[in-house]
């Protein structure tokens, strides 16, 4: 996100724009927590991890008391229009405040999960793809060499597309995804089989949300079922949200932060700015937040193939 932050501080000053940062997301602007960004304010961010503005959660943003105090701030500050960063909530949120007082919101969308409709990708996901990936790797090291069956919990609880490409980055051996449902009966089949070929090592990625209930439920009923192989459990948690963004989270997040403030200029509102084919597109809030993005077929049946 500071990447992103970045390009709409320097966007909009190119375009000779006063531009405020809001600390704490939707309760920083009801508390009135608004500075002038200036460019030295962004400078040597760019490769930093998470934001510099901070965010937060609002409660009181859910009320219509508590959005009338954020639009009085925004008034007090002649604020004519909001860049918002984040997810689903974050352009709900948007959506019914900019349709309750008529002010222009444009919002980027920002999670690791890439589960937002309207975007190939979203600022964060494939920094975390390659934290997943690393990670996994290392663990691998240790699976080779001690004979042992690692299932390892990566963050998706509604959404899989983390789960998914890091399985596949990997090479592992199962990939457990809330989208599909889980056939026990298939992955101790490919465990068997995997055992007749004296394979007694390996890699199985499971997402946070998978019906199957998470990797130490999946490790107990390996465990109960098979006690020739030695499993182990790794849940990689928050550590998929930290760490420099990668060289294309930079570039996407740079172009969208410089497209949202083009947006604004143009007259655009309650639109999430997206990526499709490398090209920019615009999604209105209400489609964005009531689709759901699919998984890829065929990456799925790329992952069933290349596991055997």
């Amino acid at each position: 996100m500071n990447a992103c932050i970045r390009a709409v501080v320097r966007s909009a000053i190119h375009s000779g724009i006063e531009v405020l940062g809001v600390k704490r997301g939707y309760s920083g602007l009801i508390d009135n927590e608004i500075e002038v960004l200036k460019n030295e304010d962004v400078a040597n961010i760019l490769q930093r991890g998470g934001t510099f503005l901070k965010s937060s959660r609002s409660e009181e943003f859910r009320t219509k008391k508590g959005r009338k105090k954020a639009f009085e701030v925004i008034n007090c500050n002649e604020v004519e229009g909001l860049i918002v960063i984040g997810g689903d909530g974050t352009f709900r949120g948007a959506n019914v405040f900019s349709t309750e007082f008529n002010i222009p919101v444009i919002g980027i969308p920002g999670t690791i999960d890439n589960d937002m409709y309207g975007t190939d990708n979203t600022i964060g996901y494939d920094t975390a793809l390659n934290t997943v990936v690393s990670t996994v790797d290392k663990i691998r090291d240790t699976a080779s060499s001690h004979n042992r069956l690692f299932v390892i919990e990566v963050m998706g609880k509604d959404a899989g597309f983390i789960a998914l490409r890091s399985g596949i980055g990997v090479g592992a051996e199962a990939i457990l995804i809330p989208e599909t449902p889980t056939y026990l009966d298939k992955l101790f089949d490919k465990l068997e089989n995997g055992r007749r070929s004296n394979k007694t090592s390996g890699i199985i990625i499971v997402a946070e949300g998978d019906e199957s209930g998470g990797a130490y439920k999946i490790s107990e009923l390996i465990k109960s079922r098979f006690n020739y192989y030695d499993v182990r459990v790794s849940v990689l948690g928050h550590l998929q949200r930290g760490g420099n963004p990668s060289a294309y989270d930079r570039v996407l997040a740079s172009r969208l932060g410089n497209a949202s403030v083009e947006a604004l200029i143009s007259g655009r509102n309650n639109e999430m700015i997206g990526i499709k084919n490398s090209k920019i597109i615009y999604t209105p809030f209400e489609k964005a937040c009531k689709y759901n993005k699919n998984i890829k077929k065929e990456l799925l049946d790329l992952a069933n193939i290349l596991s055997i």
